[in-house]
């Protein structure tokens, strides 16, 4: 089977935003009482990770480093959630994502090694050294500030079981947040050796 094939926009979306968006709809969809849809739509967000993981190896030949490190984690913590029927594991997940992320990728900029690089592979061809720490830099500060955003988002919007409003959040906030993020990092990569090839990769979301 052939790797790193060059993936459609729209199924590029459908990997990195389909699972959250599952995880929206059953939660709005599900019926009974708070902690009985929470715990529905973690199966469900679990599940959609899962088919996300095999749809991106069977169509792009391959499960990018991102894609593994964030799957993983939706289901080791969905799996807490779902054994202890307590939603702070689910909501908190985010936090240890980007968190890990932010710490990674300063790590890496200070001992002088491209993590970004490894984990994002060949995705932005061309980039020259330079870009790639400015790049780093750039995912670093922006995962930390998510790493906070997210901690007092659940906090305020799902103190309880009740994540609908935290849900919304991260999908009308959080994703196109990313994506903006993403594409204004353009200008500095052109500048920087990017050859342009008609997608712009984005950190699966945390």
């Amino acid at each position: 089977m052939a790797a790193d094939k060059a993936p459609s926009p729209l199924l590029r979306l459908g990997i990195d935003a389909g699972p959250l968006v599952v995880f929206f709809a059953v939660n709005q969809l599900a019926p009974g009482p708070q902690i009985a849809k929470a715990l529905t739509a973690t199966v469900a967000f679990m599940v959609a990770i899962a088919a996300a993981m095999i749809v991106s190896r069977l169509k792009l030949g391959r499960i990018s480093p991102m894609l593994w490190f964030s799957g993983g984690l939706v289901l080791v913590f969905g799996a807490l959630t779902l054994y202890f029927h307590d939603t702070t594991f689910i909501k908190v997940k985010p936090t240890i994502v980007y968190a890990m992320l932010a710490g990674i990728l300063a790590f890496g900029v200070a001992t002088g090694r491209p993590m970004l690089k490894l984990m994002l592979e060949s995705a932005y061809p061309g980039l020259t050294e330079a870009g790639w720490r400015k790049l780093t830099i750039s995912w670093a500060v922006f995962f930390a500030v998510m790493a906070v955003a997210n901690e007092i988002a659940w906090r305020m919007l799902a103190p309880g079981d009740d994540l609908t409003r935290w849900a919304a959040f991260k999908l009308w906030v959080v994703m196109p947040a990313t994506f903006v993020f993403a594409l204004a990092n353009i200008p500095m990569l052109l500048k920087n050796g990017l050859t342009v090839d008609g997608d712009t990769p984005v950190p699966p979301e945390g």
